[in-house]
């Protein structure tokens, strides 16, 4: 298929990086958002997000004429829904805005079209979202009645990209593509081709589905190894950091890093999607999700022994006058992106009890939550450092690594990180 013009919805962390780097390729690229300001930004050749070099591609798409946002969908060949897939109090997965942005795009599909799901989902969503738009669309055909004859090909191909290395693994990654028959596998490895560097891998919609959410609860499964040595650790008086250093050394041995949790859009999500669809048989994936859900509290336990131990050494002092100084809200290091962040649940739980003496640093955003600013003060780290008794680390951004080191001098430290500062406790 010649594609000329490919629709993307949802302009945020894979969305936008998704539509540049097509518009890159000289294509068409029509970006869909529903939010208005990031569409204007988006306009003006600038970004609403912090992916390093991105700003570059998106100027220049957009200067070039490659590149446009809107609110609403046009025509195209191709539609690619980035939007996000959460889940609800109970775990349950919600796919509201998968309908929204089916229903959405509905009225534009024309014959030919190719509709590509790449929001990571519970097994079953790209027929979910095909049976939306055959609904919308009863005058078009859909995989899922006619098969290889359908009017409109339908594929799932979920991102698998590391933030703060996006525009790199978009290209170099491979692609696994999942259509709901063999031609619209085709169709949309014709598309993803037209970029990736990587070998486009073909299966069925399911197994693309269910592959996605494997390699997150993969990794989550392994990170919850290291969160829970870390627990172990502390209770027998051992360096975690320096324990995993050692046991690395091992040639079949590779631990990863312990931290506050578990955050982002994918890891902190995805295997819930599994649990949500076989709760009885994923007992191993629920309880690493328990063992890294549970990690804040585990962190905040640590804080309020600080405070005590502050107030030991300083008797005058009351719980009212110690000043916690929070560095980091990300998920994750040098980047703004706050989904799910257990940085950002300590912080909210940390304001709770000490409303008022909570400073929070985060060096990628200029303004922080509405749950955050009733409790919290935003900061630089220097007026961090000149105003806390107790550092909490929560995020290893590269900002803190470079901070001058003696700025921690007399003031007790919850590493939760493993940055490493003198005297972290």
């Amino acid at each position: 298929m010649n594609f000329k013009t490919v629709s993307v919805i949802g302009l945020g962390y894979i969305g936008l990086p998704t539509a540049a780097v097509f518009a890159s390729r000289k294509l068409n690229v029509v970006g869909v958002d529903v939010n208005q300001k990031a569409v204007d930004t988006i306009n003006q050749g600038k970004i609403h997000i912090v992916e390093p070099d991105l700003d570059m591609v998106v100027h220049a798409a957009v200067t070039e004429g490659y590149l446009h946002a809107t609110t609403k969908p046009e025509p195209a060949d191709a539609f690619l829904i980035a939007v996000p897939t959460p889940f609800k109090d109970d775990h349950q997965p919600d796919l509201s805005y998968i309908e929204s942005a089916s229903k959405s795009i509905a009225p534009v599909l024309r014959k030919g079209n190719l509709v590509i799901l790449e929001s990571t989902s519970p097994v079953g969503a790209t027929e979910q979202m095909a049976t939306w738009l055959a609904e919308a669309r009863p005058d078009l055909s859909f995989p899922q009645t006619h098969g290889e004859e359908s009017d409109i090909r339908v594929a799932h191909c979920p991102e698998r990209v590391l933030p703060g290395h996006v525009l790199r693994e978009l290209v170099q990654n491979d692609r696994v593509i999942g259509g709901m028959t063999s031609l619209c596998s085709a169709t949309a490895a014709a598309l993803y081709k037209i970029f990736v560097q990587g070998e486009c891998v073909i299966t069925n919609a399911r197994t693309a589905e269910m592959c996605k959410l494997t390699e997150n609860s993969f990794r989550d499964v392994n990170i919850a190894f290291a969160n829970e040595l870390s627990i172990i650790c502390e209770k027998q008086g051992i360096n975690v950091w320096e324990l995993i250093k050692l046991a690395n050394r091992h040639p079949r041995v590779n631990i990863l890093q312990p931290g506050p949790g578990v955050g982002g859009h994918c890891i902190a999500v995805d295997p819930w999607f599994i649990v949500s669809a076989a709760p009885e048989e994923a007992r191993l994936i629920r309880a690493a999700r328990e063992v890294n859900d549970g990690k804040p509290e585990w962190v905040i336990a640590k804080v309020k022994a600080a405070v005590a131990e502050h107030l030991r050494t300083n008797p005058t002092k009351t719980a009212k006058d110690v000043i916690i100084a929070c560095f980091g809200l990300a998920f994750k290091p040098d980047i703004d992106d706050l989904r799910e962040s257990p940085a950002v649940e300590i912080a909210e739980k940390l304001g709770q009890f000490y409303p008022g003496n909570l400073l929070v640093v985060e060096p990628h955003i200029d303004i922080i939550s509405d749950s955050l600013q009733d409790c919290a003060h935003l900061v630089s780290a220097d007026e961090a450092c000149a105003r806390a008794h107790i550092s909490v680390f929560l995020v290893g951004h590269k900002a803190f690594k470079d901070h001058p080191n003696d700025g921690w001098k007399g003031m007790l430290v919850v590493d939760a990180c493993g940055l490493g500062i003198s005297g972290a406790r």
